[in-house]
């Protein structure tokens, strides 16, 4: 099924004029290369135990109130930041969705947060953000490399490990963040309506949205796209959306009066200011916002420069007729672009680089499909240095969350060849998985590096194909 839903139709273009085709399954050896890159990916990015933040305390405490049939989290937040005040209760300042899909998990292993900030974590804590955040990042990272497969063969498995291990999605693929479930929920959407199936995209998209107020502008988009193939998608999409919307809205007004409420006008913390102008604390793009978003410390041509070539991508996907998909993928690229550069914290409080566009990358990621193809040297070079300098970050970020990377990460990274075990990088590897089976955290930061770096060699060892059967050729 999974394999069905990543594969996507041809172009609107052809499907206007001729049948869906069913598109070329997965080889054998193409199944183990996902598989294999799939496993590494995730000892690269899953195995690192990110020290406790406010975002942990806002959602899992939201998810406790739920296992006791509440909304409130009076007794469980404490002093964090990340929590909102109407009626004399505080909530949670997020959607509930990735605290809903944490619940199954924190039943099952017991986990339940308390009021003090701690640093350190435990299997529990680690072992739902797994559920909540890893396994949407392995379906995410799946249906990117699947979607570059059907659109030129060989490309898959370079377009899932560069797009899991060298953007954005990295670092946030085991922490409580929401990014990631609105991400794979959205990109799902478009999977779905891509293959015609509207109602199960409407159901995905809905699911983005419980997830991330943010995600209404995939829900928006999306839509569109799935109206392209007529007034009866529209309606099955839009059936399908209704029980996310529906949930959200019931969420928002059992907890702040009102469908139309959301947590963000009461926020209880300093950033109520910017939450409640404009929209969502978003106004027009402004200079130090997009210097921020694209060259400053964490910025896009800084650490994840491939995306560049996903841009590309994307223009030779026009090209090629498939120009209903890569004209979503550029519009749902864009908002969030424009969005990010007109918020007034770009970086989301300590966060290392700007996390609010990481539901926006799957679909720039399509673009590496015929980036790949059509400019596989400079694509691979930039993939090597992008995913160099994120499986860094992935690896040390929450260790230096309050301090930043001083004098940048290239700089740091260069310094490590000649300071070796020493260096400023292998000194703050964050706790990992590995170290309970008695690794030391040189060891273990070390053996996830080195996953990614295997990961990324073993992905190049296919050429591309010039056809897909599913597709037309570029």
């Amino acid at each position: 099924k999974l394999a069905e839903l990543g594969r996507p139709a041809a172009g609107l273009t052809a499907s206007i004029h001729s049948t869906v085709p069913t598109g070329a399954g997965l080889s054998s050896s193409a199944a183990l290369e996902v598989g294999i890159g799939l496993a590494l990916c995730a000892v690269a990015a899953l195995s690192t135990v990110n020290l406790f933040n406010v975002q942990d305390q806002s959602r899992f405490c939201l998810t406790d109130a739920l296992s006791h049939g509440a909304l409130t989290i009076d007794r469980c937040i404490g002093a964090t930041k990340e929590r909102s005040r109407y009626g004399g209760h505080l909530y949670a300042n997020k959607a509930p969705g990735m605290s809903l899909l944490a619940l199954p998990a924190a039943l099952v292993v017991g986990y339940a947060p308390t009021p003090q900030i701690h640093q350190s974590v435990g299997a529990r804590l680690w072992a739902v953000r797994l559920f909540a955040c890893g396994l949407p990042f392995l379906l995410l990272v799946f249906l990117v490399g699947r979607v570059c497969e059907s659109i030129s063969a060989g490309t898959g498995a370079p377009a899932l490990v560069t797009f899991a291990l060298g953007t954005a999605v990295a670092p946030f693929a085991a922490v409580g963040f929401d990014h990631l479930p609105a991400a794979a929920f959205g990109f799902a959407a478009f999977v779905l309506a891509w293959r015609r199936r509207p109602l199960l995209a409407g159901l995905a998209a809905g699911a983005a949205l419980l997830c991330e107020y943010e995600a209404a502008a995939i829900v928006g988009i999306v839509g569109v796209y799935a109206a392209l193939f007529g007034v009866r998608a529209l309606a099955r999409y839009s059936l399908g959306l209704l029980p996310g919307a529906v949930l959200l809205l019931a969420y928002d007004w059992a907890a702040f009066g009102a469908p139309w409420r959301t947590p963000l006008a009461y926020s209880d913390n300093e950033y109520r200011a910017i939450h409640t102008s404009g929209i969502f604390g978003v106004h027009l793009p402004n200079l130090h916002s997009i210097r921020l978003v694209f060259i400053g410390s964490g910025g896009l041509l800084v650490i994840s420069p491939v995306l560049l070539a996903a841009a590309v991508g994307l223009v030779l996907l026009w090209r090629r007729g498939l120009r209903a998909e890569a004209a979503t993928c550029t519009l749902v690229t864009l908002a969030f672009v424009l969005a990010e550069a007109g918020y007034g914290d770009p970086y989301g409080g300590d966060s290392p680089l700007p996390r609010y566009l990481i539901p926006a990358l799957p679909f720039l990621a399509v673009g590496l499909a015929p980036a790949f193809r059509r400019l596989r040297i400079p694509t691979t070079l930039l993939a090597a240095v992008s995913i160099v300098a994120m499986t860094t970050v992935t690896a040390t970020w929450t260790m230096v969350m309050y301090h930043g990377y001083p004098d940048g990460i290239w700089s740091l990274l260069a310094r490590v060849p000649s300071d070796g075990r020493y260096s400023w990088i292998a000194i703050h590897f964050a706790p990992n998985a590995l170290n309970w089976l008695g690794a030391s955290s040189l060891l273990a930061g070390t053996t996830a590096c080195l996953a990614a770096l295997t990961a990324f060699v073993l992905s190049l060892e296919r050429d591309p194909s010039p056809s897909v059967a599913a597709l037309p050729a570029l």
